[in-house]
């Protein structure tokens, strides 16, 4: 990872000063570098001995930041990581602007690796995301999500670069395609779950240790799993509660939607799904062969259970 940060460093490097302020800013304000990390996780654990890994892991952690960069403004989000947003400190234009430079710097780095099935799995991503991220916005408001959908639009617009991550460690390995299939797979569960758990930390955290506002999602009207379960588990006038609520993104009745989301067992739900989600994520990892790295990505699904922030 250091060498990753060495790679990120450098390649942030522009003649506007303004690119790298806002770059800087967003990319070492404390993230988990979880997509990064499990690139170089499944290198490790097939045994690659080159040192694109690096490059394409830097390259990933700058498409996540792009969309950090643009969610926020989509969003209107005004805390992330415990500080104010990129937006919020520059201004949309700013923000904006300086994503598409990390997107397009993302672009100029993948041709380091000279494999035509790099830029296929990254472009195809990059596309992917783009398109979760339409749904997720035609979605907003929507009571009648159904847990179905929510999950298309996650495995969309979050899963798909963890997906991608795993993905391109095997593709640099030289692996088989089962063994491509099974990262692949590893990634896109491990992702499900992350943000099915952080859907859940929005009702059961608390903004500090979040490092963002409590509410946001249903303020932006976000239909989450919590809340898809609390409507479908919860008396006639607590689904009404709810589905105003999602319908206005008003947080005037915050304190009771956080109640009935968790008098309802909508929490037990999701936590579920995350755990099932975990759970084939580890199925994934056991497919690779037995050594540190291999156990080390089993123990990173594991621990998205006792996420607390």
């Amino acid at each position: 990872m250091h060498a990753v940060d060495r790679v990120i460093a450098r390649r942030l490097d522009s003649g506007v000063p303004l690119v790298g302020e806002v770059s800087r800013y967003i990319i070492s304000s404390g993230g988990k570098r979880l997509r990064p990390a499990l690139l170089l996780l499944v290198c490790g654990a097939l045994g690659y001995r080159g040192e694109q890994h690096h490059n394409l892991a830097a390259v990933v952690e700058f498409i996540h930041t792009a969309t950090l960069l643009h969610d926020d403004v989509v969003d209107e989000s005004t805390l992330r990581r415990g500080r104010a947003t990129a937006n919020a400190h520059f201004g949309n234009p700013a923000s904006v602007l300086v994503g598409d430079f990390l997107y397009s710097r993302a672009f100029q780095m993948m041709l380091d690796a000279h494999d035509m099935r790099v830029m296929e799995i990254l472009a195809d991503a990059t596309n992917v995301i783009a398109e979760g991220e339409v749904m997720q916005l035609m979605n907003m408001h929507d009571p009648e999500l159904d847990e179905r959908a929510y999950l298309h639009v996650i495995r969309s617009k979050t899963a798909k670069l963890f997906e991608a991550s795993a993905r391109l460690g095997a593709v640099l390995s030289g692996a088989d395609g089962a063994l491509e299939a099974a990262c692949a797979s590893y990634g896109q569960a491990l992702g499900t779950a992350f943000q099915v758990i952080d859907d859940v930390l929005d009702y059961t955290g608390n903004a500090q240790e979040l490092g963002k506002n409590l509410g946001d999602d249903l303020r932006e009207g976000k239909v989450t799993l919590p809340l898809i379960a609390a409507m479908r588990l919860g008396t006639a006038e607590q689904r009404a509660l709810v589905r105003k609520a999602v319908e206005t993104g008003a947080l005037e009745e915050l304190e009771r939607i956080v109640a009935v989301v968790q008098e309802t067992g909508a929490l037990e739900v999701a936590r579920d799904a995350a755990a099932a989600e975990a759970r084939r994520a580890m199925s994934a990892a056991a497919q690779l062969p037995s050594n540190p790295h291999a156990q080390a990505l089993v123990q990173l699904a594991a621990s998205l259970l006792q996420r607390r922030n």
